[in-house]
């Protein structure tokens, strides 16, 4: 018998799930959700580090004066917000490439004014938004725990590991949530990553107001390759 999970409750551990590493559950919850993060533990780490590194280098050099976001998965350093200009820009790029275990840099800082607390918190409101809908609407396509989330001006990006009727059901889901102006998909997609639907159960959800769905926003690829074989 599948355990019925109450909108709160799973409202209360999308804060656990967003950004670049997402919840790894390695057991039962209940009889609902089973996953496994398919990096390795050591990869992990590595993308945590990053994170902490990318981000505290930023912020001793500009302080307050740039909004840049350092996310990394299956180390891929992933770069969004806004700096004053060009310069800072390749700045922040190369302090990128010279941290230690970065397998490649996708750049995607805008040149402008840091964005305000209040476009900031519409971005956080939109990712939550959008791992709302990978649990409750995905059909049991792919596992939300699978999928790293993250929003700046709008633009959602996702990450992770994925097969590619996977990462194609998450950006379908993404680009018809209210808000989101383009979907990036920032996937890698391995040879050997096992469906969705034989690694997870699914979770259901008891009914709520319906999610604010959308017209498709623009879908795009972030990283050069569509197709690669992963060894995480």
């Amino acid at each position: 018998m599948k355990k019925n999970w109450p909108l709160w409750m799973v409202l209360g551990i999308l804060p656990l799930t967003q950004g670049c590493v997402p919840l790894v559950a390695t057991g039962a919850v209940g009889t609902g959700l089973v996953a496994q993060d398919r990096r390795t533990t050591g990869t992990q780490l590595d993308d945590e580090d990053i994170q902490v590194h990318m981000s505290e280098a930023i912020s001793r050099k500009y302080g307050s004066d740039v909004n840049v976001n350092a996310s990394s998965f299956n180390r891929n350093l992933l770069l969004t917000g806004q700096v004053p200009d060009e310069a800072t820009r390749n700045d922040v790029d190369a302090m990128a490439h010279k941290l230690a275990n970065v397998r490649q840099v996708i750049d995607d800082i805008r040149i402008g004014p840091p964005s305000s607390l209040a476009q900031r918190a519409e971005d956080a409101y939109l990712t939550t938004k959008v791992n709302t809908r990978f649990i409750t609407d995905n059909g049991s396509k792919f596992s939300p725990l699978q999928v790293s989330v993250t929003s700046s001006g709008e633009v959602v990006y996702l990450m992770g590991l994925v097969t590619q009727s996977e990462g194609d059901a998450a950006a379908k889901l993404a680009s018809t949530t209210s808000g989101v102006k383009k979907v990036v998909k920032v996937f890698e997609y391995p040879t050997t990553a096992t469906p969705a639907n034989e690694a997870t159960q699914a979770v259901k959800v008891e009914s709520g107001p319906p999610s604010p769905v959308q017209a498709p926003a623009p879908v795009e690829e972030g990283l050069p390759a569509t197709t690669q074989p992963v060894s995480p």
